[in-house]
């Protein structure tokens, strides 16, 4: 698994889940529960991580995404 973005950005954490499921890559989101233990104050980033295979493909789409 490789990391394909570090943020705090829910909105953009969602689409870009749904655009990597359309092309048929599975993310993987870390660090969602930890704002319980922070005190939902949303300041630890989450992490997207991609297989290593699809990480290309999977920046493209990010790419896409920043791009609009």
């Amino acid at each position: 698994m490789e990391e394909l973005i570090r943020t705090n950005d829910i909105v953009l954490i969602s689409y870009l889940e749904h655009r990597l499921r359309e092309a048929g890559i599975e993310p993987l989101v870390l660090d969602t529960h930890m704002s319980l233990v922070e005190g939902s104050l949303g300041v630890l980033p989450r992490r997207i991580m991609v297989a290593s295979d699809d990480l290309d493909a999977a920046r493209l789409i990010l790419d896409d995404i920043k791009d609009r």
